[in-house]
């Protein structure tokens, strides 16, 4: 009698190592770890961004807040694998359409969060406290708090606000109440602007984007983003003035207000269009958002160190 071979299951792509390595790495979100740029904030504003050895430490912070930030979404998205799957976009994740298995994602999330803080200790105790403070705020977020009405926005807003803190955890330098107030509101407009773009988002394709949107009406969410837009452009003008009186030229400072403004309006543009996703998706989507921020930049970096240069 005549064995009868039966032929191996096919493997499915994603499962291939390659393709689970490449759902990892995907899961890991490298585009967002342009938000650890705030890093660099502090010592930017200060003035101490051209001190010898400064550089090196604000590196290592930004490494440590990648790795930190990557493992987060690892956990994120593998506890919430269910719900993600039944979400328009959410869906092809790598989690969610079964590329990457739960546990291993969980698995690669110990070993990034565990890094993060290792890495964080070439920089400073303070930087070590900082992220130390982010992972466990972040992590009760994901288990317990993202349902939450308003601690769910506050955390989200927590998080940008303590990248833009361990710039000055990483070097000593001291932060301005001004720049807290900048980064604080700054980071709670972006996030009830994110929430309010999700609603418009759930009205219209009727999907379910996220629990803790049956918390909110459109109206509290714009009354959140208007007030901190308000506070946001306020202490930042008054901030200008203060680094003219620092600097002793109000020229580039006062004139940073105006693409600052602009590009706050026009960042509140595309949100209420309701088309408006992550902050980093709108920022590297919007090319005149994009003008505003260099034009931002460019005469902040010439009011505080315009002296330096000899302009």
């Amino acid at each position: 009698m005549t064995d009868i071979e039966v032929p191996a299951a096919p493997v499915t792509p994603g499962r291939r190592p390659w393709g689970v390595a490449r759902g990892v790495l995907k899961t890991m979100r490298p585009r967002q770890w342009v938000k650890n740029v705030l890093v660099f904030a502090a010592p930017f504003v200060g003035g101490d961004l051209l001190t010898p050895g400064i550089i090196p430490d604000l590196l290592v912070a930004f490494v440590a807040f990648s790795l930190a930030a990557s493992g987060i979404y690892l956990v994120n998205d593998a506890k919430d694998v269910d719900a993600d799957r039944a979400h328009p976009t959410k869906r092809f994740r790598p989690i969610a359409a079964g590329v990457v298995a739960p546990r291993l994602a969980i698995g690669v999330a110990v070993v990034l969060l565990v890094a993060s803080v290792a890495v964080s200790l070439l920089a400073s105790v303070p930087l070590v406290v900082v992220l130390a403070v982010y992972v466990v705020v972040q992590l009760a977020y994901c288990f317990w708090l993202k349902h939450q009405a308003v601690l769910d926005i506050c955390i989200v807003a927590s998080g940008f606000l303590l990248r833009a803190i361990a710039g000055g955890a990483a070097t000593g330098i001291l932060l301005s109440q001004w720049f807290l107030l900048v980064a604080g509101f700054g980071s709670l407009f972006m996030v009830a602007g994110k929430r309010y773009a999700e609603m418009m988002l759930a009205e219209r394709t009727g999907a379910k984007i996220r629990r803790a949107l049956e918390n909110y009406t459109a109206s509290y969410l714009r009354f959140v983003w208007a007030l901190s837009a308000t506070v946001l452009i306020t202490a930042y003008c008054l901030w200008a003035f203060d680094i003219g009186e620092e600097q002793h030229n109000h020229t580039w400072s006062v004139i940073s207000i105006v693409p600052f403004v602009i590009a706050v309006l026009r960042y509140a543009v595309d949100v209420d269009s309701g088309n408006g996703g992550e902050p980093e998706e709108i920022a590297l989507g919007d090319r005149v958002l994009q003008v505003l921020a260099l034009l931002w930049v460019g005469t902040l970096t010439l009011a505080v160190y315009a002296g330096v240069v000899g302009i």
